[in-house]
C-alpha cells in the first residue's frame, strides 16, 4: 500500500532487485508481478502470463477522451479455453456413449461429478434422458441367453476352400468375412446385444456365484459371443487368414494379412476389429462396453505371436515350429511377448475378454484330471502373463468335464479347476438356451454358426438370421459331414 499511486508493483519489485544487487551483485532475482484487484492488476496479469499491454483512446466517466489500457492474454488463454471445452466434449461424448450402451447410472454418475453439472444444459439434458430410460429398463431373464461363436474367418475364400486336405476342415467350421459381417447386421436389427457372462452372474469374495441382473430396453436381446482358437496357427499360413493382430498408428486393435507377393496389410480381417468398427457404428449393440471374449491355447503361441516357450528355448518344437523358426533366424521372443501383450491390454480396455481354451487344445472330457491340471499348468505359466488371469474356460471341441445333469462336488476335474479360479464354463451345445447357475458356477452352451450348422441345420439358426441372406457362394458344397 505504500508504493499505491506511485509506482507499479513491477516496478517495486524492480526498485528492490536493483537494491538487492548492489549489496550481492550476484545475487539471483525474479520480480514476480502482484496485484490486489486494483491498480496494477491488468500489469501484473499480463507480466505473469506472457501477455501485451495494448491502448485505446475512449470516452471517460467525465466525457473527456482518456487513453485506457487493456491487456491481451492470447495463448495461454486460448489454450486453457480450448483445453476447457474439449474436456467439456470428451465428458459429454463418453456419457453419450453410457447412455447408447444403456449404462445409464454410470453416465449420470460422470455427469454429476462435474463442478459445472447444474449449469450444463448438454449435461442436463443427458442425465435427464437416461433417467428417463432407466426407468423402462426391464430384467432379461439368463436362462434365456444364447450364446454364438465363430473360430478365425477366412478372409480370402480361393484360398481358403482351394481343394487342399485343410479346405475341407475350413469349410465345416469356418465362417467367412462376408457371412460373419451379414449375420451380425441381421442380429442387430434384431434387437440384439452383446453381454458377458459376467454381467449372467457375478463371484462373491468367497468364492460362490450369485445370479446377474442384465437391464435392457423391452425388444433388445442378451447374447455372448466368443471366438475360438484367435492364435493364427501355423497351419493356416497361406490359407487365407489374417496373420496376427496388431496396434495401428492410432492405437486402434486391426489384423495384419500378407499378400501373395509378400508385402503386409493392416485392416479388419476377423472378428475383433470388425466387432470393435460395428460398435463405433452402432454403440448400443453393446451392454455396458461389452464385446466378445476370445478363447485361447497357447502351443502356438497367441494373437498371432510366438509366445510359447518353446520358441524361446527350441526343445520339444513342432515341425512347424521348427520350420518357423528356421525362415526367421532373426526372432526375437521377448519382442513377441511384450507386443502380444500390448494388444492384448488394448483389447481388454476396449471391452474384449479372455478366457481359458486349454493351453494344447484338450479334450477335457477324455483327458483325466492330472492331465488337465498339467496342461492348465502350462497356460498359467506362459498364456496368463500375456493375456492376464482368467476366471473361464471354454471347452475345445466343447468337450465338458461333466454331463448335462451339472458339476458334482466329487468331480476331480471341476474341484481342480474351480480351485485355480475358474467360475464360467462353456461347452458346445445345439439348443438354443443352454444355461446352468449353481452357487458353485455358471454354465453356458455355444452355438456354432459355422458352414456346418448352416448347411445341415439351418433351421436351428432361424431365431438369429436366415441362412439363405448370409450364405458364401463362395463356399463349396455339400459342406463335408463330420
Amino acid at each position: 500500500m505504500l508504493f499505491r499511486s506511485s509506482m507499479t508493483s513491477v516496478q517495486a519489485g524492480k526498485a528492490a532487485a536493483k537494491g538487492i544487487h548492489k549489496v550481492d551483485p550476484e545475487a539471483k532475482v525474479h520480480v514476480r508481478p502482484l496485484a490486489d484487484g486494483g491498480e496494477g492488476t491488468v500489469e501484473a496479469l499480463v507480466s505473469g502470463m506472457n501477455g501485451t499491454i495494448r491502448k485505446v483512446s475512449v470516452t471517460g466517466p467525465i466525457g473527456k477522451t482518456v487513453v485506457c489500457e487493456y491487456g491481451v492474454i492470447e495463448n495461454t488463454g486460448g489454450k486453457t479455453e480450448e483445453k476447457t471445452k474439449n474436456s467439456a466434449q470428451s465428458v459429454l461424448e463418453q456419457a453419450k456413449i453410457m447412455y447408447a450402451q444403456y449404462n445409464y447410472d454410470e453416465a449420470i454418475k460422470l455427469l454429476k461429478s462435474q463442478k459445472d453439472f447444474e449449469k450444463n444444459k448438454d449435461y442436463m439434458d443427458i442425465a435427464a434422458k437416461c433417467q428417463v430410460a432407466r426407468a423402462a429398463l426391464v430384467e432379461y431373464p439368463i436362462e434365456k441367453i444364447t450364446h454364438v461363436f465363430f473360430h478365425t474367418l477366412v478372409k480370402d475364400t480361393s484360398k481358403a476352400f482351394d481343394g487342399d486336405s485343410d479346405s475341407g476342415g475350413y469349410n465345416q467350421v469356418m465362417t467367412t468375412i462376408d457371412e460373419f459381417n451379414k449375420i451380425i447386421q441381421i442380429m442387430y436389427d434384431k434387437g440384439y446385444v452383446m453381454v458377458s457372462p459376467h454381467d449372467m452372474a457375478t463371484v462373491n469374495e468367497d468364492g460362490s456365484m450369485s445370479r446377474g441382473k442384465i437391464m435392457l430396453p423391452k425388444g433388445k436381446i442378451p447374447f455372448v459371443l466368443s471366438q475360438d482358437d484367435v492364435s493364427y496357427y501355423h497351419y493356416m499360413d497361406g490359407d487365407g487368414y489374417a496373420s496376427r493382430l496388431v496396434l495401428d498408428e492410432n492405437g486402434e486393435v486391426k489384423n495384419e494379412y500378407i499378400e501373395d507377393d509378400g508385402t503386409v496389410s493392416v485392416g479388419n480381417y476377423d472378428m475383433v476389429p470388425l466387432i470393435d468398427e460395428f460398435v463405433k457404428q452402432h454403440p448400443d449393440f453393446s451392454y455396458h462396453g461389452r464385446k466378445g471374449i476370445l478363447a485361447m491355447t497357447g502351443y502356438n503361441g497367441v494373437l498371432g505371436y510366438r509366445t510359447d516357450i518353446a520358441y524361446k528355448t527350441k526343445e520339444n518344437l513342432q515341425d512347424n515350429q521348427r520350420e518357423f523358426l528356421e525362415k526367421n533366424p532373426d526372432f526375437d521372443y521377448e519382442a513377441d511377448v511384450a507386443a502380444a501383450k500390448k494388444v492384448a491390454d488394448a483389447m481388454k480396455a476396449n471391452g474384449w475378454e479372455f478366457a481359458s481354451h486349454t493351453w494344447g487344445h484338450k479334450n477335457a472330457t477324455d483327458s483325466s484330471a492330472e492331465e488337465l491340471k498339467a496342461d492348465n499348468e502350462k497356460w498359467e505359466a506362459y498364456v496368463a502373463p500375456i493375456l492376464g488371469k482368467t476366471d473361464t474356460i471354454i471347452f475345445a471341441f466343447g468337450a465338458d468335464i461333466g454331463g448335462w445333469e451339472g458339476y458334482s462336488s466329487d468331480n476331480p476335474k471341476f474341484q481342480y479347476y474351480k480351485s485355480r479360479g475358474y467360475h464360467y464354463y462353456c461347452n458346445v451345445d445345439s439348443s438354443q438356451y443352454f444355461v446352468q447357475l449353481s452357487d458353485q458356477y455358471l454354465r453356458q452352451g455355444r452355438r456354432n454358426l459355422d458352414g456346418y450348422r448352416m448347411y445341415y441345420n439351418p433351421e436351428m439358426l432361424s431365431d438369429l438370421f436366415d441362412v439363405s441372406e448370409v450364405w458364401d457362394s463362395s463356399r463349396p458344397t455339400p459342406v463335408p459331414e463330420m
